[in-house]
C-alpha cells in the first residue's frame, strides 16, 4: 500500500482525534522502526512508553504466538489461570496488594477513583485533590482530575468532587483538605506535564498527611510503571508505599493492558458488581505483561535503565552546554525532558527528517524515553541527529 492510499483514508474513514505526522509506520524492532517507504527511524518515544522494551520484544511475541493457539479470552465470572499468575507477580515486585485489571491507563485511572470513592463512603468522602500539569487520561472523569484546562475545553459540564493544586507544594495540599477529601492523586513525574519529578521531601510529607488524616495516596504509574525510572515502580526510587498505584503502558509490551494494584483492606471494597472491564486481564493480555516482567528480571533491564539514564543524561547536558537555549535537563532513569527557550516543535520535525523520533509537549518541553533496552551505541546515533536536527532548526 502507497503513503499517500493510507492518508486518504484516514481522511475519508479515521475521526480526527489524533495530530499526526506525515509519517506511515510500517514494522519495528527494538530501538527501530520503519516507514512504508523502508526509511529507518530510531525511535526514542515508542507509544509513550507502550513499546517500553522496544518493537516485537522477543519473549513477548513469543507468548503472544503460543497463548493464541490456546484460547484468546476468557470472561471474568470464570477464572483465567495468568491473570492469578500475573496479579500474583504484580503483587510480589510491588507493595503485596491486590489487582484489578483492563485496558489502559484511563481505564485503570477510572478504577482508582471509584475504589477511592468506596473508600469514602462510611465518612461521605469523595473528593480527590490532584495536581496543576498532571495528566490522567481523556475519560469525563480522568480528564476532570487532570490538571490542565486545554483537555477540558468543549467537555462541560464536568464531574464534581476534583480539586487541583499546585505540584510540589504541601501547604497548597493541607489548605485543600477538607472533610470531604478521600484521597491526593498525583503523578512522581509528570510526563505531559513537561517531566516535572515530585521532590522526595514532599512526597515524604504527603505520606505522613495522608495517614493523619486517613485518606488515600494514589499514584499515576502509567507512564513511569515497569522500570522507566530504573525501578520497577518510580515510587520506589523514593523510599515511601502508596495506598494504590495505577499501570499500563509498559506493563503489555505493546499489547493493551491496564491495572490497578491496592493495599489488600482497600482492595476488598471493590465488591462483585461494583466495577468491570469485559477485555480486562484476557489470557492473551496477562501472557505479554508476564513476558514483559520476565524480560525486565532476565536481562537485567533495570540496571541498564539506570546506566543508560545517567549516559543519556550527560550526552545531553552536553548539549545543553552546546546551546545556550537548552534551559534544563529534568527527569529520572530514561524519562527526560529538555526544557527550552525556544518552541521545541521545530526541532522535532526536524529530527522526525533526519530519522529520529522524539516528542514536544507543552511547547518548550523535549521528551525523550528510549526503550529499556537501549544501548550506548543507540543513544550517541541519537544525540548525533539531535544535534544535527537543532542546527538545522536554528541556523
Amino acid at each position: 500500500m502507497k503513503e499517500q492510499r493510507v492518508f486518504s483514508l484516514y481522511k475519508k474513514f479515521v475521526i480526527p482525534c489524533y495530530k499526526q505526522y506525515p509519517l506511515v509506520i510500517a514494522r519495528g524492532k527494538g530501538v527501530k522502526v520503519w516507514d512504508i517507504k523502508g526509511k529507518k527511524y530510531l525511535d526514542f518515544f515508542p507509544g509513550w512508553a507502550v513499546s517500553g522494551l522496544g518493537h516485537c520484544p522477543p519473549k513477548v511475541m513469543a507468548a503472544i504466538r503460543k497463548q493464541s493457539q490456546i484460547i484468546l479470552h476468557i470472561p471474568n465470572n470464570y477464572y483465567n489461570q495468568l491473570q492469578g499468575e500475573l496479579a500474583k507477580k504484580l503483587s510480589m515486585i510491588s507493595f503485596g496488594g491486590k489487582c484489578f485489571f483492563c485496558n489502559s491507563g484511563a481505564e485503570a485511572n477510572e478504577a482508582a477513583i471509584k475504589l477511592a470513592r468506596l473508600y469514602g463512603k462510611n465518612e461521605n468522602q469523595h473528593e480527590i485533590i490532584s495536581m496543576e500539569n498532571s495528566f490522567h487520561g481523556r475519560s469525563l472523569a480522568t480528564l476532570t482530575l487532570t490538571g490542565q484546562k486545554k483537555v477540558k475545553k468543549g467537555f462541560s459540564p464536568l464531574p464534581g468532587g476534583f480539586k487541583i493544586v499546585p505540584f510540589n507544594d504541601i501547604k497548597s495540599i493541607q489548605n485543600a483538605i477538607t472533610k470531604k477529601t478521600v484521597a491526593i492523586f498525583l503523578e512522581l513525574i509528570q510526563g505531559e506535564g513537561g517531566i516535572n519529578v515530585a521532590k522526595k521531601d514532599y512526597l515524604l510529607s504527603l505520606r505522613k498527611l495522608c495517614d493523619q488524616k486517613k485518606i488515600l495516596l494514589i499514584f499515576d504509574e502509567v507512564q513511569t510503571g515497569m522500570g522507566r525510572t530504573g525501578e520497577f515502580f518510580c515510587y520506589q526510587n523514593f523510599g515511601i508505599l502508596p495506598d494504590i498505584i495505577t499501570l499500563a503502558k509498559t506493563l503489555g509490551g505493546g499489547f493493551p493492558i491496564g491495572a490497578l494494584i491496592a493495599k489488600n483492606k482497600i482492595a476488598d471494597l471493590m465488591g462483585p458488581g461494583t466495577h468491570a472491564s469485559t477485555f480486562g486481564g484476557s489470557p492473551l493480555a496477562c501472557s505479554a505483561a508476564l513476558a514483559v516482567i520476565e524480560t525486565i528480571e532476565k536481562e537485567h533491564l533495570l540496571e541498564n535503565v539506570k546506566r543508560m539514564g545517567e549516559y543519556l543524561r550527560k550526552k545531553l547536558e552536553d548539549l545543553k552546554k552546546k546551546y545556550s537555549f537548552i534551559k534544563e535537563i529534568r527527569g529520572l532513569g530514561l524519562m527526560l525532558g529538555l526544557e527550552l527557550k525556544i518552541s521545541g516543535q521545530g526541532i522535532v520535525e526536524k529530527a522526525l527528517k533526519n530519522g529520529l523520533l522524539i516528542n514536544c509537549t507543552q511547547e518548550k518541553i523535549l521528551r525523550i524515553m528510549p526503550p529499556l533496552t537501549v544501548s550506548k551505541k543507540e543513544i550517541d546515533t541519537a544525540i548525533a541527529i539531535l544535534d544535527k536536527s537543532i542546527r538545522n532548526e536554528i541556523f
